[in-house]
């Protein structure tokens, strides 16, 4: 997944969705319940029909997540996936990436928010500092009990 969503602007969420799957050969008819199904798993079924240029950046940026998980990719980078959307839808989609997970795709998410990561279930995190890999603070031996969404970003 792109930071800055990729999204073609002249074709639907719904159609933006469905691409993957329809370079892979799949059928109209295969492909319509999935895509269904995804835009309302990241809260866009009314927006279906909606082409990027008037989506909200956040919207854009679901619509991007789902594109990019549809197809149930063996390996998904995501950098900063959540950055766009409020605290429920990202950690709705930490639980979308959790469950892909389940099924077998490596999930590798880039993120500052070290709280988001914690409060997912699971969840096991590497440290980048200043080009080293570590834990220097000692924050992810000891996550907060509390956590709050943003909390050491």
């Amino acid at each position: 997944m792109f930071q800055d969503f990729r999204l073609i602007r002249h074709l639907s969420a719904f159609d933006n969705v469905a691409l993957p799957l329809r370079i892979a050969g799949g059928s109209e008819q295969a492909i319509e319940g999935p895509v269904r199904e995804m835009l309302a798993w990241v809260g866009l079924a009314d927006r279906s029909s909606a082409r990027p240029p008037t989506l909200s950046g956040g919207e854009q940026q679901r619509v991007a997540i789902a594109r990019a998980v549809i197809n149930r990719p063996e390996l998904l980078v995501a950098d900063e996936p959540t950055g766009n959307v409020d605290a429920e839808m990202a950690t709705r989609l930490m639980g979308l990436f959790t469950a892909l997970n389940r099924l077998g795709t490596t999930v590798v998410v880039a993120t500052h928010d070290i709280g988001l990561i914690s409060a997912t279930p699971g969840a096991q995190m590497v440290r980048i500092e200043q080009g080293t890999i570590g834990d220097p603070t000692g924050a992810l031996r000891n996550p907060p009990r509390s956590v709050q969404r943003g909390a050491g970003a």
